[in-house]
Parts: structure tokens; C-alpha cells; sequence
């Protein structure tokens, strides 16, 4: 059956007629041999407009029924990470024709845009369950407590820039000169594995990791850098080492080691390096030290120790004082990933 808009106007001008002369849509349609939807259409047309002609539009009407957008929307509601060509298969099989740029445009004015996933560490039940946990538990403790914690962490800079995303603006053909390009190199080019330090007061001690890292040389670290740190960031005789639940921090060994040099340890979630704010710091030691543009590894461990001592004590007070805000992130998100 026809679609209301492209009935003839003697037809639209006739179904009137009769709804004034006190028929009613039942009647109507019998007697014009029309669908009782389609007189309704067109009463409740003029009862809305005033008028029952074509009214103006722009562009022809969407191919994407109603029916089809609810279709989309549910699918990419329950798999996220469903494609818009899996998306167009999925309409073609209700007979629904449309280009998958269609497809991203209509989903785009319902709100639901295509976007890079951040990445997060997985999480297990145990995960979720020991962070929930630990910030609950911590959720009030006094500041004085986080101003005397020593959090240290271990992490890799690359020779050759981060690894994130890069744009350039260029012309058609253009793709392969030289200003539009970006260089690699296998296997990155050579990296460097530092350890570091820092308390509300300031950054700690810096260390550059040579060779493979176990648990003697972590030992040895902690032995050259977590006392002297104390010592200058001044901190309390109560203050608390942090370290995550890397296997060489946890080994027997290394308990050993540091309940034979009475070193308390902040009990820690596995998994949650964004309950740990040195990761902010590592960020901005990694942008500051690409911006030197190191020509090769033995550039690193300068660069990395020259800029590691830069870092504003203030920028590591204000990480402390807003501490307690990782927590009820993590409590509002009942132990699953949050946004830091």
C-alpha cells in the first residue's frame, strides 16, 4: 500500500470530506477501499497541520525505518564493538538497503559515536573485590597517612616516542613525503627500564634498571633508594612503602628482605594502576624526555634522571591531596576500572 504523502490529492481531499461529514475511520475506509492506518495518517496529518498536501522537506525521506534505528541502537547497545558493515549485513537481512556511512550518521544523532576503547588492565572477580576493598577500607584514612606513603613503581621509556596516535594535515598524494610521514624502527628502536620514587613532599630517588630485572637487583634498588628517599622527602617514622604485586616485590625473598629491614608495606590490589598516582608522573616524565629527542639509548638514562629531578614538588602535593578521590571512584564503580 501507498504511503500517505504520495496518495493522489482527490483522494486526501475526498478522505476529508467525509471525516467532516461525520464519518468515522472505519466508515471511511470501507467506503474508499482504503487501510484504516492509512485514513488515520492522513486525518491526524490535517489535525496537526491544518492542510493534508505535501508539505516541504529536505532531501528524500531516510531509508532507516523507526524499527531499523531501534535495531541498530539494540545491537550496538548490547557488542560495542560491532562494525558498521556487521551493522549493514544485519538491516540488509530485513531487507533495509544503506550505505555503512548511513548507518554511522544515524547512530551519530542518537548519541552513539565511534571511538578509540581506552584501554584498561583486565579485571577478575578477585580483582574487583580486592579494590573495592582496599578503597573502602582506606576511604578515611587522614591525609597524614597518604603525605607519609613512599610509592614506587617501575616503568619502560621508549627511544622513539610513545606509543600513541599522530595526525598530520596534508593534500591528496601527499601521503609518503617526508614532513608527512613518521619514522620507525624495529623493535622500537631500544628502550630503558627506570624505577622511581615519590611522596607528597616531592620526587625520590631515581633508578635506571640494567640488565634483567629479578629480585636480588629489585633488592638492590630498594637497599640504594627507598631509606635515602625517606631521609630527604622527610617523612614520618610511620611512613608506609608502596609496591604492586609484581612477582619479584612479592617473592619470598624479597618479603624477607624487607621484614628484615622493617619496611611496612601497603597491602595492594592487584591491577590497579590507577589507584597508584606515579603513573601521572612516569606520563610526564615520558612526554619530557621525547621532547629532548634522545638520539640513542645511552641518551636515556640522563634525560630520564635530568627531567625525573625536575618534577615540582607541587605537582606531587596536589596527586596526595586529591588521593581520596581515586577511592570513591573506585567505590562508585564497585571495584571495576574508573577513569584515571
Amino acid at each position: 500500500m501507498p504511503r500517505s504523502k504520495e496518495i493522489q490529492k482527490q483522494m486526501r481531499k475526498r478522505i476529508m470530506e467525509l471525516y467532516q461529514s461525520g464519518k468515522g475511520y472505519k466508515a471511511i475506509s470501507k467506503a474508499l477501499g482504503r487501510q484504516r492506518t492509512t485514513v488515520r495518517a492522513i486525518i491526524h496529518k490535517w489535525r496537526k497541520h491544518g492542510t493534508v498536501e505535501n508539505l516541504p522537506r529536505s532531501g528524500r525521506p531516510t531509508k532507516i525505518t523507526p524499527r531499523a534505528q531501534r535495531q541498530l541502537i539494540q545491537e550496538v547497545t548490547k557488542d560495542p564493538t560491532t562494525t558498521s558493515k556487521e551493522l549493514q549485513a544485519s538491516l540488509a537481512s530485513v531487507k533495509v538497503s544503506v550505505h555503512d556511512s548511513t548507518i554511522r550518521k544515524r547512530l551519530g544523532k542518537n548519541g552513539l559515536h565511534g571511538r578509540v576503547p581506552r584501554q584498561k588492565p583486565l579485571l577478575s572477580k578477585k580483582n574487583i573485590k580486592a579494590r573495592l576493598s582496599f578503597a573502602r577500607k582506606h576511604l578515611d584514612d587522614p591525609q597524614d597517612f597518604w603525605d607519609n606513603t613512599l610509592w614506587t613503581d617501575e616503568t619502560k621509556v621508549e627511544l622513539f616516542g610513545r606509543c600513541v596516535s599522530h595526525y598530520v594535515w596534508r593534500k591528496s598524494n601527499t601521503a609518503f613525503q617526508k614532513k608527512n610521514i613518521i619514522p620507525t624502527v624495529k623493535y622500537g628502536g631500544g628502550n630503558g627500564m627506570v624505577w622511581g620514587c615519590f611522596a607528597a613532599s616531592g620526587p625520590g630517588r631515581h633508578a635506571v634498571i640494567s640488565g634483567t630485572m629479578n629480585s636480588a637487583v629489585y633488592q638492590n634498588i630498594l637497599k640504594e633508594n627507598v631509606r635515602p628517599s625517606v631521609c630527604d622527602l622527610k617523612l614520618k617514622r610511620t611512613w608506609v612503602l608502596q609496591q604492586d604485586n609484581d612477582p619479584k616485590h612479592t617473592s619470598k625473598s624479597t618479603s624477607e628482605w624487607l621484614k628484615k629491614n622493617k619496611m611496612k608495606t601497603l597491602e595492594w590490589p592487584s591491577q590497579s594502576p590507577d589507584l597508584n598516582p606515579i603513573e601521572m608522573l612516569w606520563h610526564d616524565l615520558k612526554k619530557a624526555v621525547h621532547a629532548r629527542k634522545p638520539s640513542n639509548v645511552a641518551d636515556l638514562q640522563p634525560f630520564c634522571q635530568d627531567e625525573w629531578a625536575k618534577i615540582p614538588p607541587q605537582r606531587c602535593g596536589r596527586l596526595m591531596a586529591s588521593y581520596r578521590k581515586r577511592l570513591i571512584a573506585v567505590v562508585a564503580a564497585k571495584g571495576g576500572p574508573t577513569s584515571y
